[in-house]
């Protein structure tokens, strides 16, 4: 087995797969000397100024088509999870002092895990774990005219189980720049890392936490295998700063769903408070938290006739925030550093958070936020809007997508006006990787292309174009069936 350092090394390897295949094309890439960042470093900046990250912006994370703009969106708490996860590895570079080898390793350690926060939701559909849901639901639907003549299991699962984490593996390694298959091409270490489910669709397990869902296509494992012999893994196997990455989605996800609640007037401060206190008044961590924020309360609520009874409530949740995600950061580096090993041998099969002194906390918070937003009304009833308007435009989509004149020719004039005129709506890119496929491509029959040039179009979609390309195609269609179009396929 390899020592520790050996290993961190290989991990954190900053190669790319186009400079790779080139220099095996004998087309050696010259590097660019007056480049002062690191290449991991450089990941962080292709995310960032890449136009998924800018979609973000009207996607839900809780609270869809919210007009509160205090309210956040995926763009927020991605930005949110990047920065917890790079002071993560801030603190285990500095603080800690974990021993990596690797010779840039205090900049590429907190770069990649901001790297990887920014990027975990960016295969997300429109309106959150709902589009999910809708997407699979149609698949399970239309099985049998759908998904009968594919050739695998591990096909059919891809969309069965459609998974956010798998799309967007396949959005930074293939459909991003359209010039060529590589996508925004980001570093080993980066796609390693990346990957919350190192693992194939008909694969699943849900005891073991990077076997629960998918988080690759059958048409992106020949780059997984790839990641993993260039990093050292295997199917199944996590990148060790994978869990911290999971562990700042979750601190932002309980946390702040929370204080999003309290913004919405959805729940109080107070109604925090005795829900935890009622739950968990034993936890130290829970208990000491409690006492933190009655502390602060009480202090600002002193504060003879400065604050209003909402800004008192507000200033105090803010508060409350601070000192949670600070516990919850720290329990997580503590977490890190005692299950050392486990972690970069790939062996540990719970959450970091789980193995936390913090679990319970997680817990309850995100308990607090079922309560109290998640099936809160408002947001159900936007849900179903958003669950039944990606469903009408999945029959629509998939009407255009294989109502060609000449089926194997996949640039093919669509027959009917309004099916040209849909086909057209779908992105050009996307489009051009359908028509066009490569040598691995064509390994994978043409209603596998097709499963996945919907979902590619389905799930880069925001909130609003979702709703407003709805109701431009439905005024369009006139009389023509798309449902049993879609059935009949």
């Amino acid at each position: 087995m390899q020592n520790t350092p050996n290993k961190w090394n290989r991990l954190l390897n900053d190669r790319r797969r186009k400079k790779d295949a080139t220099s095996v094309a004998g087309e050696v890439q010259n590097s660019n000397k007056n480049e002062s960042r690191t290449e991991i470093e450089r990941d962080y900046d292709r995310i960032l100024f890449s136009t998924p990250v800018r979609r973000l912006a009207d996607k839900t994370q809780v609270f869809p088509l919210d007009k509160n703009d205090s309210v956040r969106t995926r763009l927020t708490h991605s930005h949110e999870v990047s920065n917890l996860a790079r002071s993560i590895g801030t603190a285990l570079i500095y603080d800690r002092q974990i021993q990596t080898g690797h010779v840039s390793a205090a900049r590429d350690v907190p770069a990649i895990l901001a790297t990887v926060g920014l990027l975990h939701d960016l295969g997300n559909p429109p309106f959150g774990h709902q589009g999910e849901a809708a997407i699979q639901s149609w698949f399970v639907e239309n099985s049998d005219s759908v998904l009968g003549c594919l050739e695998t299991e591990q096909q059919r699962q891809d969309f069965l189980k459609f998974e956010g984490n798998a799309q967007a593996f396949r959005l930074v390694t293939r459909l991003q720049l359209i010039n060529d298959d590589f996508g925004l091409d980001l570093t080993y270490a980066s796609l390693a890392a990346m990957m919350k489910y190192p693992t194939a669709s008909d694969q699943t397990d849900s005891s073991h936490v990077a076997k629960k869902k998918h988080g690759f296509f059958a048409s992106e494992e020949h780059v997984v295998k790839q990641v993993h012999s260039e990093t050292g893994l295997s199917l199944g196997q996590r990148h060790p700063l994978t869990y911290v990455m999971e562990a700042c989605d979750d601190i932002a996800y309980v946390v702040l769903d929370a204080e999003d609640a309290v913004k919405k007037g959805l729940a109080s401060f107070s109604d925090l408070l005795a829900y935890l206190e009622m739950k968990s008044a034993d936890d130290p961590v829970v208990k000491k938290l409690i006492e933190d924020s009655k502390a602060k309360h009480k202090e600002y609520r002193n504060i003879s006739g400065r604050l209003s009874p909402s800004e008192l409530n507000d200033v105090s949740m803010q508060r409350f925030r601070v000192y949670a995600i600070g516990q919850m950061v720290k329990s997580s580096v503590d977490a890190f550093m005692t299950h050392n090993e486990q972690l970069v041998s790939g062996t540990l099969e719970k959450p970091l958070l789980a193995v936390s002194d913090c679990e319970n906390l997680r817990k309850q918070l995100k308990d607090f936020s079922v309560t109290h937003a998640y099936n809160h009304r408002s947001v159900l009833e936007i849900e179903l809007t958003g669950f039944n308007v990606i469903r009408e435009l999945m029959d629509i989509f998939w009407m255009a997508i294989i109502d060609r004149e000449k089926q194997f020719q996949l640039d093919s004039k669509r027959q009917h006006p309004f099916t040209r005129y849909v086909y057209s709506r779908i992105s050009e890119n996307y489009r051009r990787i359908f028509e066009n496929p490569t040598p691995n491509d064509r390994k994978f029959g043409i209603r596998y292309r097709e499963c996945l040039l919907l979902t590619d179009m389905i799930s880069g979609m925001t909130d609003s174009y979702a709703l407003n390309l709805h109701a431009d195609l439905l005024s369009r269609k006139g009389s023509f069936d798309c449902k049993n179009f879609a059935r009949g396929s």
